[in-house]
């Protein structure tokens, strides 16, 4: 394994960020031990073969297959990375452990009042999966990984989002999401931690700016409601203007279209009464009235 990646316990290697691998040390650095130590891993190993095989209930521990133990003798690490899954042997007196869980763990993130680029005051919820790749950077690098990490992340969320507009927020959550994401990565990779995903969970809006957003959408369905209409006028008048076109042309056809209405007058049932009245008797009123 070159000296740049560090495993993660699922046989996958990836970079190192600025941290030592533990599971790289050599032993000249990770375990210079004097006579005192030797000493006492010697009667640790005396004590065992003395009380055997009741010391075996207390040298075999077990893990389970999503879980990696991080082993420390006197203190210091022990070489070899992570034990697990399965059994493993300790020392009594001078080994003691940590149990590290390598599956998806997610946590809410708090509602954050944040300013955007607009000026304009939200608060935004988030959750966040994320897994332990390599335990025992995870247990040397950081006190509490699963603390550190909501923490950086509600910090993160604050961040990311002022510097976006409450049209971008509302609009494009895919995009912040993958944002914040890449940044946690990052920020989070020389603690042992792999951040798989961010999502928004809900953007809360004040109550004032609602009302004026809901005000601005009714008025600019009104406009467009209005323009809609103009243009159904515009249609219907220009087919009209054909219309009398046509009837101007053929004199016959204004007579068809008087028939056709009183017919279906005529059609329904109710008391309106209809006199008919010859178009051509109009024409000559109208011809003596010029006269």
């Amino acid at each position: 394994m070159p000296a740049s990646a560090k495993p993660n316990g699922f046989g996958e290697d990836q970079p190192l960020s600025g941290r030592i691998n533990y599971n790289e040390v050599p032993k000249t650095e990770a375990q210079e031990w004097g006579c005192c130590t030797y000493l006492l891993v010697f009667l640790s190993y005396l004590l065992v073969v003395c009380t055997f095989p009741f010391s075996l209930a207390y040298t075999l521990r077990m893990v389970k297959e999503y879980e990696r133990a991080v082993i420390f003798r006197l203190g210091m690490l022990l070489s070899g990375g992570a034990k697990g899954p399965g059994l493993f042997f300790i020392l009594p007196c001078i080994d003691n452990y940590v149990k590290v869980d390598l599956r998806t763990i997610s946590f809410d993130v708090a509602p954050q009042e944040i300013l955007t680029k607009d000026s304009v005051t939200v608060a935004v919820d988030a959750v966040v999966y994320y897994r332990v790749f390599n335990p025992t950077v995870a247990i040397t690098n950081v006190v509490d990984v699963q603390k550190s990490t909501k923490l950086l992340a509600a910090t993160t969320l604050r961040n990311c989002l002022g510097t976006k507009t409450l049209a971008e927020v509302l609009s494009d959550r895919e995009n912040v999401s993958t944002h914040m994401q890449s940044v946690l990565d990052d920020a989070t990779d020389p603690w042992g931690v792999k951040v798989e995903r961010v999502e928004m969970k809900d953007v809360r809006l004040p109550v004032q700016l609602q009302r004026a957003m809901a005000a601005e959408a009714e008025a600019a369905r009104e406009a467009r409601a209005k323009v809609i209409a103009a243009e159904g006028e515009q249609n219907s008048s220009r087919a009209l203007k054909e219309a009398a076109d046509v009837m101007l042309e053929s004199p016959m056809a204004l007579q068809l279209r008087y028939l056709q209405t009183l017919n279906t007058i005529s059609a329904e049932k109710n008391s309106t009464i209809i006199f008919p009245l010859p178009l051509n008797l109009l024409e000559n009123i109208s011809y003596f009235k010029k006269e």
